[in-house]
């Protein structure tokens, strides 16, 4: 994962001070895909001028970056200076409060990347430190120490996932063929990006419509990464019991979100037998599942962070109810004609409807270009 950061330093802030918090930004990407719904921080104690501890958040449930380095750095965290990507917690969760030891450690100075939002610290830690004598700046580094969390922070403010929808599409902005076969759009480069964005979300999701016609495992195979659950959003529960998904080692960590009226015991039987979960869902009066409510059962999940892969009707749906929050697209050499499109039936009907993309990246992967950024929707 690659932190990106504008020059927005506040001028308060030394080019050593940006180093070191550079560095505790580094440590804490190597909690990705480990310690969700927690966040990732990292932190570095510095001394004279010399780094004496460093630390990051490992595993969800283990000890904050803050506790590894105070550790690391023993006595010599006193009179010293620590760099934290967040602010450091004022509350009992897995572990007693950060800024307890922070205050033991005899540190007299701590800068922060960015506050956080959780209701249970947001500023706190920050003032009680200050009230224990001890100088705290925050704002280094803000827009990257954000953007290295921002599944977190929407999912401790409204408590829905971050979502993110990866598409494969030609240059027409077609997902498929006319008969519905999308292997291979993208190529093999791409496909292996994806598995590592797999491991790094809490959750994959797709429509019956992609195990229909594709039946994929949706497991990591190209990446020495943990499994994440799987989510397959099929309102009638049409989904074979031969599939894939159902008869491989990881099955429970699927679940089956079916629609409130679907009426298929035995087959529901048959798939939570097997180890998997069925949600019950409700249903709009089209008939299809209420996405609100599908998203609040993630969230009630401690899902943070969900990485859609198709198709079409999901990617809409979640665009029409302003639930998608980043754009991943790669786009192949490729036309495809009479094929499946990406997206259809949103109500956009002018330019000023239309919905952006903002951040944007392209970069080239093999022959694909991959656009991504974070989508903005139109007032």
């Amino acid at each position: 994962m690659k932190i990106w950061e504008k020059d927005i330093t506040p001028s308060r802030f030394t080019p050593e001070d940006r180093a070191f918090l550079q560095k505790a930004l580094e440590l804490a990407v190597a909690g990705l895909g480990y310690v969700s719904p927690n966040p990732m921080v990292g932190a570095v104690v510095v001394k004279d001028g010399e780094i004496v501890g460093t630390g990051y958040h490992r595993q969800f449930g283990g000890d904050h970056a803050e506790v590894e380095a105070l550790r690391e750095a023993g006595h010599l965290s006193r009179g010293a200076t620590l760099y934290c990507t967040l602010e450091p917690c004022s509350h009992f969760g897995k572990t007693p409060p950060c800024v307890n030891r922070v205050i033991e450690s005899g540190v007299v100075r701590v800068v922060i990347g960015t506050m956080d939002p959780n209701p249970l610290v947001n500023g706190r830690g920050a003032n009680m430190l200050r009230e224990h004598g001890i100088a705290v700046e925050s704002g280094l580094l803000e827009e990257a120490c954000y953007e290295l969390n921002e599944s977190y922070f929407k999912f401790i403010t409204t408590r829905l996932p971050f979502v993110t929808l990866k598409v494969a599409q030609s240059l027409d902005g077609k997902i498929a063929d006319a008969a519905g076969h999308s292997r291979w759009i993208s190529n093999e480069q791409a496909r292996r990006l994806v598995h590592r964005w797999r491991w790094q979300n809490d959750a994959i999701m797709v429509g019956i419509g992609t195990v229909l016609a594709d039946d994929p495992q949706l497991t990591v195979r190209e990446e020495p990464g943990q499994q994440p659950r799987r989510i397959i959003v099929d309102t009638n529960l049409r989904l074979p019991l031969s599939a894939k998904l159902l008869n491989d080692e990881h099955v429970a960590k699927i679940i089956v979100a079916i629609g409130e009226n679907c009426r298929e015991r035995d087959k529901i039987a048959e798939i939570e037998n097997r180890g998997a979960r069925v949600w019950s869902i409700h249903t709009s009066a089209a008939g299809s599942l209420d996405m609100r409510h599908l998203m609040e059962r993630i969230g009630q999940e401690g899902i943070a962070s969900l990485f859609v892969e198709g198709g079409r009707r999901i990617f809409s749906s979640l665009l029409e109810g302003r639930f998608a929050d980043r754009l991943k697209c790669f786009i192949a050499p490729k036309l495809l004609g009479d094929g499946i499109p990406a997206f259809q039936g949103l109500p956009i009907h002018s330019m000023s409807q239309a919905i952006l993309l903002e951040k944007t990246r392209w970069e080239t992967i093999g022959d694909n270009v991959l656009v991504s950024g974070i989508i903005r929707y139109s007032q």
